[in-house]
């Protein structure tokens, strides 16, 4: 694996990467890795193998259909 020293980085900048490696529980370096793969479309997803993934897991799922009847109970129970 390739190391790669990034210098000059402005102190907010470095900051913000501190605190968004804090709070997704990653060292620094991890959360820099983490944002270049985004930002170059490191995760790019192929259309066709996600609608596959999608349709797979639909047809292990049941059937449920939930009327608005059913919903309505649902988000009052427990409410006086």
């Amino acid at each position: 694996m390739a190391t790669l020293t990034i210098k000059n980085i402005p102190e907010k900048l470095r900051e913000r990467l501190k605190e968004s490696a804090a709070q997704h529980r990653r060292s620094i370096n991890g959360e820099a890795i983490s944002c270049l793969e985004k930002a170059l479309g490191g995760n790019r997803l192929d259309p066709e193998e996600f609608l596959a993934q999608v349709r797979s897991l639909r047809a292990r799922m049941p059937r449920i259909f939930l009327t608005e009847r059913y919903l309505r109970a649902a988000k009052n129970q427990g409410r006086p």
